[in-house]
């Protein structure tokens, strides 16, 4: 839908003076600020990255008066600092956050500066990859529609960040649920060095958006606060009342260069750079004061004057502030998990009927939609008639709880990740289960947002975790090849901030989910899919089932040798371990459930017990998390071994489609034996 015509709601004359003032006021103490930041760097104070709003002047101020502190939510992106001092932040808190001290309430001195935030009003910490947070305001604003909230969610964001895939996701994505979301798009004309036209065709860029059915796009004048506080107020209005999707396109100008490590001298003109100093808006404002007579020139020193004394007084008091302490780098990196407390070992006694491991998943996550109505489910394939995912693991739920909880989405992962992430922005009470990809190995499009929902905990000082939980179909063993039968979790495992656990067994895999959609901050959950419906891990499940992260269980006592696995491979552990039996060796199997975190007093105890040990798992030896458990055996238990320690897995290639391939690459029982039977000789 293109721009309609903007109802001129404020001018120079009809402007209470008292709302001018306020606005000159910020205006002037944000401008000072962005022209002292440089010398905070100089001066090796801080303001390591300042990327200068001059220019913006108009839209950031616009954008920051209509949000509604802790009822609309707000995503900054690092040149917002006008919008940050408009919505509400002080300047001193502006400060804090430029020289990264402990109070910074952006994140305590952890993020880069000039990323302002402060979550317990709504204004969402962001990460510096241009435009990702699209996607979470995307999120948010599916909240805000399914509680009926009168809010909207607002997206900052430069032109050139609209070239990414992942914006394309989000736009798209608010189109087709229409959702009350305002994407900002400030428009300088660059990408730090790169002009617009090698960005895109269209001379506004929020045109290509023009096909989309439920957009509103309007165009502003961003450097003039009357026209930009017009369209953002039209803007939030139409939103919420309409519940549909705008993009305000702002014409600003780029008065500096991109950032303080940037020299736009380099590929601006002297014209060009004379062209956007003469059309600074914070004078053009100050101008029109005076001339229309609304402020005398004394009455504009005085302004000036006291934001002067306002920003010398918070400067002094910033620096007085306290430095991140070093010990603190271990806070907030996962937050406390859901305590297990009807089964604190992870394990139980029930006999009864055996459960398959897809009936396990299946029952956990429509008991868990009862005793939680803040849950929700969507990924590919998720939903429509009798289908419930790819292989059926959320059969029933949609027709059981609703449409609006569990729901199809688009054939984009990032868009997954990422709204999942935002939509549990909203409350904390919310749980969003996802499947991040229909196979594991399609998941790889999503690792930006997985990369983001990571550190979102470490990155807000512990302010915002999100609570959901990606799950995946892994593995091989049923002749998908390329694209259906990877492991991925070699490559997961070295991204602190995410737990994650792959069951083998159906009661593990109920337990662990339970305790994952219990638990605040993410968990990915690798679900073995050949696994599903295979009668070897079908085990009696208790209804109240709960599996603590961390906890390994015991599938086999032994005293000669120790295999630690997880997954499809525990099962062929098992079955070696058996057939050492026959040749009178007695061997342990220790399945981990759980790689992050790790239960390593349980893998030290089996190698103390036994001396010697084999890692096995599906996954590749070569970069596998088997290195990881071998080299903290050798770092932490070597007095205790009396062989090499061994790794069996799949050889280094891809996962072939042919059986024979297939069985050439993967790791099987006659495999692991061989192994074992080596190092037991050893």
């Amino acid at each position: 839908m293109q721009d309609l015509k903007v109802p001129k709601n404020h001018t120079i004359k009809k402007t209470p003076k008292k709302t001018l003032e306020k606005w000159y006021r910020l205006m002037t103490i944000g401008r000072a600020i962005d022209d002292k930041a440089p010398n905070y760097l100089k001066q090796a104070i801080g303001w390591s990255y300042h990327a200068p709003y001059a220019g913006h002047d108009g839209i950031q101020l616009a954008v920051g008066q209509v949000f509604e502190q802790k009822k609309d939510h707000m995503f900054l992106y690092y040149r917002d600092m006008l919008t940050a001092l408009s919505s509400g932040l002080t300047t001193e808190e502006v400060i804090l956050n430029g020289i990264s001290k402990a109070t910074d309430p952006s994140s305590g001195g952890r993020h880069m500066s000039n990323h302002f935030a402060k979550p317990e009003w709504n204004i969402h910490s962001v990460s510096s990859l241009t435009g990702n947070h699209t996607l979470h305001a995307v999120g948010v604003a599916r909240a805000i529609k399914y509680y009926g909230e009168k809010a909207v969610a607002i997206s900052n964001q430069g032109e050139s960040s609209v070239s990414e895939g992942f914006v394309y996701e989000a736009y798209n994505g608010a189109d087709k649920e229409e959702l009350p979301v305002i994407f900002v798009v400030q428009d300088n004309g660059y990408g730090i060095s790169v002009p617009k036209k090698d960005q895109t065709a269209q001379r506004k860029v929020a045109n290509n958006f023009t096909g989309f059915k439920h957009l509103r796009i309007m165009h502003c004048n961003g450097k003039d606060v009357f026209d930009s506080m017009n369209t953002m107020e039209e803007a939030k209005k139409y939103a919420i009342e309409n519940s549909r999707p705008v993009i305000v396109q702002a014409n600003c100008v780029r008065i500096h260069s991109h950032s303080n490590s940037d020299n736009h001298q380099l590929y601006r003109s002297d014209t060009e750079r004379n062209y956007v100093i003469k059309y600074d808006p914070l004078e053009k404002f100050r101008r029109m004061l005076i001339r229309y007579e609304r402020f005398t020139e004394e009455e504009l020193q005085e302004i000036e004057e006291a934001a002067k004394q306002e920003i010398k007084k918070a400067h002094k008091s910033a620096l007085k502030a306290p430095d991140p302490k070093p010990e603190s780098i271990y806070d907030f990196v996962l937050p406390e998990p859901y305590k297990a407390e009807k089964y604190p070992d992870g394990t139980h006694n029930e006999e009864g009927e055996k459960k398959k491991l897809i009936t396990a998943l299946n029952e956990t996550l429509k008991a868990e939609f009862k005793e939680n109505p803040d849950t929700f489910l969507y990924g590919q394939d998720m939903a429509n008639k009798d289908k419930g995912g790819i292989f059926n693991v959320s059969k029933g739920l949609q027709q059981e709880f609703g449409k609006a909880r569990v729901f199809n989405a688009p054939i984009a992962e990032d868009f997954i990740v990422g709204t999942a992430n935002g939509m549990s922005r909203f409350n904390n009470k919310i749980r969003v289960v996802v499947e991040g990809a229909e196979f594991a190995d399609y998941f790889w499009p999503a690792m930006e947002q997985y990369v983001e929902t990571s550190h979102d905990y470490w990155r807000s000082n512990g302010k915002f975790a999100p609570n959901i939980v990606i799950r995946l179909a892994s593995g091989g063993y049923i002749g998908g090849g390329l694209y259906h039968s990877q492991n991925i979790e070699g490559a997961l495992v070295s991204i602190p901030g995410v737990r994650i656990v792959y069951p083998s067994f159906a009661d593990d895999a109920a337990g662990l989910l339970r305790t994952a959609i219990r638990s605040e901050g993410p968990t990915m959950f690798m679900e073995p899919k050949s696994l599903y419906q295979n009668p070897k891990a079908a085990t009696v499940v208790p209804e109240d089932f709960e599996v603590p992260f961390g906890k390994a269980r015991v599938r086999k006592e032994g005293a000669d040798l120790s295999i630690i696995t997880y997954g499809n491979t525990t099962h062929l552990s098992l079955e070696a371990a058996e057939k050492l039996g026959e040749d009178d060796y007695s061997v342990e199997v220790i399945d981990l459930r759980s790689l992050i975190p790790l239960d390593e007093e349980a893998i030290f105890e089996s190698v103390k017990k036994t001396n010697k040990v084999l890692v096995a798992h599906e996954d590749k030896v070569f970069g596998g998390f088997g290195g990881e458990i071998s080299a903290l055996i050798t770092e932490k238990a070597f007095e205790y071994l009396d062989a090499p320690v061994r790794r069996v897995g799949s050889t280094f290639t891809p996962v072939g489609f042919h059986k024979a391939l297939e069985k050439a690459i993967l790791p099987d029982t006659q495999r692991i034996y061989d192994a074992a039977k080596k190092l037991l000789e050893y």
